[in-house]
C-alpha cells in the first residue's frame, strides 16, 4: 500500500479539483487524480451523507498506486457542492431523486471520457444511492463496491414509526430544519468517533479538513432528508429488480455498525445474483476504509481482488 501518511491531509500535485454542471446548472465540486501512463481503468468513488471526498484521499492514493484514474464529486447540497438549506451547517433535500438525477448525468458524461473498465466503490448513503442508480438503470459499471451501504437506518422506534415520525416533522414547520442538533444520530451516548472508527489518528484527519476549510462542514440532516432516507431505503428494499441486477457486487459490511443496518444490508445482498459479502465484527465502526490498519488493510485488499477478478486491464 501507498505510505498513509503522504495524502492523508493534502491534495496531490497531480490532481484537479473542478466544478461540473448538472443539467439544471446546479455545480458540483469533483476531484480527478489520473492513473500514471496507461491506466488500469476509472474508478469512481462516493461518500455518504455529510463526507467530503478529502477524507478518502489515502484511499484514493492507493487506487490510483494500482492503476486506476480516480474521481470522485460532493453530492448536492454537502461539502463543495452548495447547500440546499437556508443553513449552511444542515443538511437537506427535497427529494433523492436529485441525488439519482445528478449520478445519473455525471456518468453518463463521466463514462466516455476514458476507457474503462469502470468500476464504482461507495460508501454508505453514497451506497445506497449508487444501488439505487443500477437498479433504475442511471449506470452500467463493470463492478462495484458497495462499502456499508445505507440500506437500512437504525431508529430507535423501528423502520416503519420512524419514517412515519420523519415524515411528520417535514410537513410540521420547514422541512429544512434541523432533525437533531449534532452527532451522527440522534440520543446518544456514543462519541462521534466511536460511531465512525477505532483509529483515532484517521479521525483527526477529518477534523484536520473541518478546520482548514470550514465551509465543507456539515452538521445534521433536516427533517427532509430523514423522511426522505426512510423512504427511498423502504424502496429500494422492496424492489423486485434487485433480484436481476448483473453488474459484480462486492458488500463490506460492518456487525457493530450503528448508523446503517448491517441486517438489512446483507438480505439485500442474497437477493443479488453477482453479490459477494465480507463482514467485520466488533473491530469495525462505520466508517470501514478508514478504520484501523487490521480492519482497513483486510477491506482494500478484498476490494484489490475483487476487481482483479472482475475487470481486465485496459
Amino acid at each position: 500500500m501507498v505510505s498513509p501518511q503522504l495524502y492523508r491531509r493534502a491534495i496531490p500535485a497531480a490532481a484537479r479539483i473542478t466544478r461540473w454542471s448538472a443539467p439544471d446548472g446546479w455545480m458540483l465540486r469533483r476531484f480527478d487524480w489520473p492513473a500514471k501512463g496507461t491506466p488500469r481503468g476509472r474508478l469512481l468513488f462516493q461518500g455518504g451523507r455529510g463526507d467530503i471526498f478529502e477524507k478518502y484521499l489515502e484511499s484514493f492514493a492507493h487506487w490510483q498506486a494500482q492503476g486506476w484514474s480516480v474521481t470522485s464529486f460532493d453530492w448536492r447540497g454537502q461539502g463543495g457542492s452548495g447547500r440546499l438549506s437556508k443553513s449552511a451547517h444542515v443538511g437537506h433535500v427535497e427529494d433523492f431523486r436529485q441525488y439519482i438525477d445528478d449520478f445519473r448525468a455525471f456518468w453518463a458524461d463521466w463514462v466516455t471520457k476514458g476507457a474503462g473498465p469502470h468500476v464504482v466503490i461507495a460508501h454508505s448513503m453514497g451506497g445506497h444511492l449508487v444501488l439505487r442508480a443500477l437498479v433504475e438503470g442511471a449506470a452500467t459499471p463493470d463492478a462495484v463496491v458497495l462499502v456499508a451501504p445505507m440500506l437500512g437506518l437504525h431508529s430507535p422506534v423501528g423502520q416503519r414509526l420512524g419514517g412515519r415520525i420523519a415524515a411528520m416533522m417535514a410537513r410540521l414547520g420547514d422541512p429544512a430544519r434541523a432533525a437533531w442538533r449534532g452527532n451522527e444520530r440522534p440520543a446518544t451516548t456514543e462519541t462521534r468517533q466511536a460511531l465512525l472508527t477505532h483509529d483515532p489518528a484517521r479521525y483527526e484527519d477529518e477534523i484536520f479538513w473541518q478546520s482548514t476549510r470550514p465551509e465543507l462542514l456539515l452538521g445534521p440532516p433536516s427533517w427532509r432528508w430523514l423522511s426522505q432516507a426512510f423512504a427511498s431505503t423502504r424502496a429500494l428494499q422492496r424492489d423486485s429488480r434487485l433480484g436481476l441486477l448483473s453488474v459484480p457486487t462486492l458488500f463490506l459490511l460492518a456487525d457493530a455498525d450503528t448508523l446503517v443496518s448491517t441486517k438489512i444490508a446483507a438480505q439485500v445482498a442474497a437477493r443479488m445474483p453477482e453479490s459477494q459479502t465480507l463482514r467485520f465484527g466488533p473491530e469495525s465502526a462505520h466508517e470501514i476504509l478508514r478504520e484501523a490498519d487490521g480492519v482497513r488493510t483486510r477491506a482494500i485488499g478484498a476490494i484489490d481482488a475483487f476487481f482483479a477478478a472482475h475487470t481486465a486491464r485496459g
